[in-house]
């Protein structure tokens, strides 16, 4: 490698630089002779903080402003949550590298109650298109209501007695050390999770080769795989942060076990598949297959 120094770039909130320290310590462990300064870099959706998500137009709110420093070359490469990284990317960038998932479910925080256990017509928080369909074809008489802000802003909400319950996702509370505000997971065929829920993408300039190398190198390979997959899913349906969808690809002793989700965000009509597929059917167009 003949990179010693990288300039990375990521979001100010305390997740986003959780996630840029795992980055910092993988390449440090993996190549102890290279140096790596945090840059912090303010998103559209880090500067508008109430207005709903959806709203704001969704697409690439907590990636534009970090894509545009790496093609000033700001920064040599970007840590992103990989669920808030469009379909569509920049030709000049690439995805190169992912770092082990974390638990990648959706999360019920409340004071204590399973979500069966919650009050008729409780409400709760979620600002995701795709969590509130899930969420109220289990139970119709929730109220869901937008939220914003960061993960202790959520969870103060329902410690103060504002909202019943909030959705979260689990890898975010475990990476804050905040796991024991979680009162229940749910399980994919319950509610689907995001695409590359859980997962931290880096992205890069395409023909910075020195970089990309480096960043494949801290990947995890399990990981790549599935990141790979669920965004296929995604441009194989057109999906995007507007269209509700989900998908999750876990390897199992003898193969893939696939859920996905997708819904009609103006009917709320949705469809659930799950599939286990062994290792040799796991090549060629099996997922163009799968996906008609």
């Amino acid at each position: 490698m003949t990179k010693s120094f990288l300039r990375l770039g990521t979001r100010g909130s305390g997740l986003a630089l959780a996630q840029a320290k795992l980055a910092v310590e993988a390449i440090q462990k993996k190549f102890p002779e290279i140096q790596v300064e945090i840059e912090i870099i303010h998103t559209s959706g880090d500067k508008d903080r109430v207005g709903s998500l959806v709203a704001l137009g969704g697409e690439g709110l907590f990636v534009k402003e970090l894509e545009f420093a790496l093609l000033s070359k700001q920064i040599d490469f970007a840590v992103h949550s990989l669920k808030d990284v469009p379909e569509v990317m920049n030709d000049q960038l690439i995805l190169a590298g992912f770092l082990k998932r974390e638990m990648p479910y959706d999360v019920l925080v409340s004071n204590g109650k399973k979500f069966f256990e919650l009050p008729h017509g409780a409400k709760i928080g979620t600002g995701s298109p795709r969590r509130v369909l899930q969420l109220k074809s289990l139970r119709p008489d929730i109220f869901c209501v937008d939220l914003r802000g960061n993960l202790e802003t959520r969870i103060a909400k329902v410690h103060h007695g504002e909202l019943d319950a909030i959705l979260l996702g689990a890898a975010g509370l475990h990476r804050l050390n905040l796991d024991e505000n979680i009162s229940q997971i749910f399980m994919p065929e319950e509610i689907t999770p995001a695409i590359g829920q859980g997962i931290v993408g880096l992205q890069c300039v395409a023909e910075n080769e020195s970089v990309k190398k480096i960043l494949e190198a801290i990947s995890d390979e399990e990981t790549v795989t599935a990141a790979r997959v669920e965004r296929r899913w995604m441009h194989l349906l057109g999906g995007g942060c507007r269209v509700p969808m989900g998908a999750l690809l876990q390897r199992e002793d003898d193969g893939y076990h696939f859920h996905v989700y997708l819904a009609d965000p103006r009917n709320g009509k949705s469809e659930r598949r799950e599939k286990i597929f062994s290792l040799s059917d796991f090549h060629g167009d099996w997922l163009e297959r799968y996906a008609e």
